[in-house]
């Protein structure tokens, strides 16, 4: 297999290198397909031809044609269970100091780049479309700032890439599988013209072409920060390095979106009610019969205080004919298809009709989570590695941004946590906690007023309970 530097040598034809990057050996579902799953518009219900609306002399006849978008509710969900509470990074120091600034450091990057928000984002993007890349990437700019707690130049931003947003991504692995490329195809808007980029990143390289031309290719150097003199006074200046020394950016996929094969049961539902829907069209206005072997006369019928009178023979017999229909079959019809997709995906059915339909108590409510937090930990490992190689670009970005701290940068030990969505019981929970600390206080009366929430300067109501306290004591009640 070439090497990274022999495909993008310079020499070489545009699209030649270019074809040579897009060569994938992982099998991705394509979005085009995906996306005709995810988007209850694009169902074969709304193209099937004895589904569609039909034109007569009266005009044009509605045909029922209801979509269930169960796939884009399972893409929602099992994101919400992952990261409905936030993935939580626990720093080990120990009490070396210069390892906790690092930590401090590489939270408040990660909070400013608002990764809660982002990892719910990219969670709905790869459950759906099955690759995501995020690229971290960094600005300089012309005065230092302390947005990370120390000073520095360099503001560090984070931007993920799918195919969900009409993204093409292209990571290219060697033989040991290890990445040694990464490329990004992507559209943007410049004035009224919009150009393809592709974009490659390499350990050492930032390639650039726009829509394929070789002029525009361009080496697109990182940046370093580096230490002079003058004058006596150390001075912070930027120049461009060959490279991060590694990838800055992390990819992730999966050969499946998160609705696996039930596809079909849910286009089996979808025409299920679309049958019934078009059967209520037709038989739900109800007849009125006669049944007489007499001459029946009609349209002289007096409409006298809102009752309609009509006069029939002795044994004549009319009445209002209403089609009996199999509701209750389509209900268990309908259900069992719903319960089969649930069941099948390890996610729970959540809805408020269902949890409103079953008598279930708050703990019985609890498991109702259990398949859910199975299925949370069998996708969790994929994602903890996605997230080890993502934390592993900051630390690179870190140590040209604060390179005085890059062996604390460096021995910074991280774990990370993530806990599956769960109903919790609060007093339940603080209860087993006061009995295992032996019936003592396990929380502060200064942060239970903050807890609580209910007073905007918890310091002055502190002040105000002691007072009280203070004055109980001395005056006590008669």
């Amino acid at each position: 297999m070439k090497t990274i530097r022999e495909i993008t040598d310079k020499g070489r034809p545009a699209d030649q290198v270019i074809a040579d990057l897009k060569k994938k050996n992982i099998e991705v579902p394509a979005w085009g397909l995906l996306e005709k799953e995810y988007d209850p518009k694009k169902h074969p219900i709304k193209t099937d031809p004895l589904f569609l609306d039909k034109v007569t002399k009266g005009g044009i006849t509605k045909v029922s044609k209801i979509t269930l978008g169960l796939q884009r509710l399972a893409t929602n969900r099992i994101t919400e269970l992952m990261y409905g509470i936030p993935v939580k990074r626990i720093y080990k120091t120990g009490e070396d100091e210069n390892m906790k600034r690092a930590a401090d450091i590489m939270e408040k990057i990660f909070q400013k780049n608002r990764i809660d928000a982002v990892n719910l984002d990219r969670g709905k993007k790869l459950f759906c479309a099955c690759e995501v890349v995020t690229l971290w990437y960094a600005q300089l700019l012309e005065q230092e700032h302390k947005l990370y707690g120390e000073p520095t130049k360099i503001k560090l931003r984070c931007k993920t890439y799918s195919p969900k947003d009409g993204d093409a991504l292209y990571p290219l692995f060697d033989e040991s599988d290890d990445m040694i490329a990464l490329s990004i195809e992507y559209t943007r808007k410049e004035g009224s013209k919009t150009i393809r980029y592709f974009d490659t990143y390499s350990a050492d390289q930032h390639l650039r072409w726009a829509d394929g031309v070789e002029e525009v290719r361009e080496d697109i150097g990182l940046i370093e920060i580096a230490e002079s003199v003058e004058s006596g006074e150390p001075v912070r200046t930027m120049k461009i390095k060959e490279g991060l020394g590694k990838i800055p950016g992390v990819y992730i996929y999966r050969p499946t979106p998160i609705w696996e094969d039930q596809s079909e049961n849910v286009y089996e539902a979808e025409y299920a009610l679309s049958r019934q829907g078009n059967y209520i069209r037709k038989n739900s206005k109800p007849i009125f019969g006669v049944f007489s072997d007499g001459n029946v006369k009609y349209g002289g019928e007096d409409d006298k205080d809102d009752r309609l009178i009509v006069q029939y023979g002795k044994d004549d017999d009319a009445k209002y004919i209403t089609w009996e229909q199999a509701i209750d079959s389509l209900k268990f019809y309908k259900e069992t298809l719903f319960d089969s997709f649930f069941t099948e995906l390890q996610l729970p059915n959540i809805s408020f009709d269902k949890m409103m339909s079953e008598a279930m108590s708050g703990e019985s409510r609890k498991w109702v989570f259990v398949d859910a937090q199975m299925k949370v930990t069998d996708e969790a490992g994929s994602w903890l590695e996605f997230f080890d190689r993502e934390i592993n670009v900051v630390r690179a970005w870190m140590k040209i941004m604060y390179p005085d701290l890059s062996d604390a940068i460096d021995e910074l030990d991280i774990e990370l946590k993530i806990t599956p969505y769960s109903i919790t019981d609060e007093k339940e929970l603080i209860e087993n906690l006061t009995t295992a600390a032996g019936g003592e206080p396990i929380l502060s009366q200064e942060e239970a007023v903050r807890q609580l929430g209910y007073v905007d300067d918890v310091e002055d109501e502190i002040k105000r309970l002691k007072a009280q306290s203070a004055k109980n004591i001395f005056e006590p009640a008669e």
